[in-house]
């Protein structure tokens, strides 16, 4: 019985949460594009805002050439950051690449990025989905949920059940009336 318990401690402290999962596994691919981490593709729509999340997709960065990576007196110089998007959102880019540049920057820290290549290709972004709409529960239903939930001492733990049960029972079409 103490060794079941014993693994299910360490299988618990062994979870980890899918996102470190997939930004571990992403950051070899990213750095052939010559980014140091998925930190600046998967936080993109937050460091450029709502205008430019969507149309402007990252694709590479382009690091010059450093002779001495030793020297403390020269410091890097900025990178170059290509992304592509379609014709029109190029051309509010171009306009506003020093706000955009800025952006960028302080989400890295540091001039990183001192210049952006815009290259005019389709963008891959995904749209977000719409949720669909539920039906309504009947009487019945809904007289059935209250039942369930009516034990329940806790308001917002009841309310948040009873919204629960509607999604569940809304989704299974198997008994709707």
């Amino acid at each position: 019985m103490t060794t079941v318990k014993a693994n299910q401690k360490r299988r618990q402290r062994d979870a980890k949460p899918l996102a470190d999962l997939v930004g571990k596994a992403m950051t070899p691919a990213c750095r052939k594009r010559g980014f140091a981490s998925v930190d600046i593709v998967a936080s993109w729509a937050e460091i450029v805002g709502e205008r430019y999340g969507t149309r402007v997709q990252p694709d590479r960065l382009i690091w010059p050439r450093r002779p001495d990576l030793t020297d403390p007196e020269h410091p890097p110089e900025p990178a170059t950051l290509v992304v592509h998007t379609d014709g029109a959102t190029a051309l509010l880019l171009t306009h506003e690449t020093p706000q955009v540049l800025e952006r960028i920057n302080t989400f890295y820290g540091w001039a990183a990025i001192g210049r952006i290549k815009v290259l005019q290709k389709p963008v891959l972004a995904k749209q977000p989905e719409k949720p669909k709409s539920l039906r309504p529960l009947t009487n019945s239903e809904e007289e059935r949920l209250a039942g369930h939930v009516e034990g329940v001492e806790n308001d917002r733990l009841r309310e948040a059940l009873k919204k629960l049960g509607a999604q569940v029972i809304a989704r299974n079409t198997d008994n709707a009336a």
